[in-house]
């Protein structure tokens, strides 16, 4: 951030925000105020702004003796913001699906058509994803979508940290795909159950991914109470790949659906 003191506080988070979610803070590291003035130089004021905004957003921590530093990143806490999101989002999207403009379907469709050009590039294909969400996002009540931003954030934060490309690309491109088509048909309760398998297998390929032996704890919690059975193999560890099935007999169109990670066959 080139250029004099006095930047705005909105500037000044971006940058930071940015490079913590890259990888160019790692966890644990301690942010020294008179470093980071110097560096963006800034002023003190608006730095402190923004430090206190990226703490409120979780990705800085104050300590008692360390002042500010990057905020760790958890496997156990990613599974619970998964949890979070696929308890609020599905519903929202089966809510707000018939809002949806011919504008917010063509931005759907070109993010689409984006995240499978950049399908080995993890930030390109990372920020298409996101794109590609956001037409929808835009309907939530403001509150929650900034809550379910930060959690993106920090979604993207353990992936770029953790991983150095997207995981299997073309599966998530293909259950995009199948959202995308019932947002054209304005089927928000195909959509919601779309988005909820979505999430799931987001989550179990990330778990998996770190460790082949996790065991899903928020996110089965999370499952069972919106009617959905998990089956796992060995003993409950969330093997590949596991089950998925409606038990409240809503999923009456959902189509197969199948990734390393979820299957989901409708009954015959």
């Amino acid at each position: 951030m080139a250029g004099k003191r006095g930047h705005s506080v909105d500037e000044i988070y971006r940058v930071l925000a940015d490079r913590i979610i890259n990888g160019v803070y790692m966890p644990g590291r301690k942010l020294s105020q008179t470093d980071l003035a110097d560096d963006l130089n800034v002023s003190r004021t608006p730095l402190r702004e923004a430090l206190n905004r990226l703490q409120q957003a979780g990705l800085v921590v104050a300590t008692t003796n360390r002042g500010m530093e990057v905020a760790p990143v958890t496997f156990e806490e990613t599974e619970q913001l998964y949890a979070v999101r696929l308890l609020i989002e599905p519903s929202l999207v089966a809510a707000v699906t018939h809002k949806l403009t011919d504008a917010d379907l063509a931005q759907m469709s070109s993010a689409l058509a984006s995240m499978q050009e950049g399908a080995e590039r993890t930030k390109e294909f990372q920020n298409a994803h996101h794109r590609f969400h956001e037409a929808v996002l835009v309907y939530y009540p403001p509150a929650i979508r900034e809550m379910i931003e930060s959690i993106y954030l920090k979604i993207i934060r353990h992936q770029r940290i953790y991983f150095s490309r997207p995981r299997a690309p073309e599966e998530f491109c293909e259950i995009d795909r199948l959202l995308l088509k019932a947002s054209k048909a304005r089927d928000g309760e195909l959509a919601k159950h779309i988005l909820e398998f979505h999430l799931i297998d987001a989550a179990l390929g990330l778990m998996l991914d770190a460790n082949p032996d996790s065991r899903p704890a928020a996110l089965v919690i999370a499952a069972q109470g919106l009617g959905i059975k998990l089956e796992f193999n060995n003993g409950g560890e969330a093997s590949r790949a596991a089950r998925l099935s409606w038990v409240n007999g809503t999923a009456t169109n959902v189509p197969p659906m199948r990734t390393g990670n979820l299957i989901y066959e409708p009954d015959k």
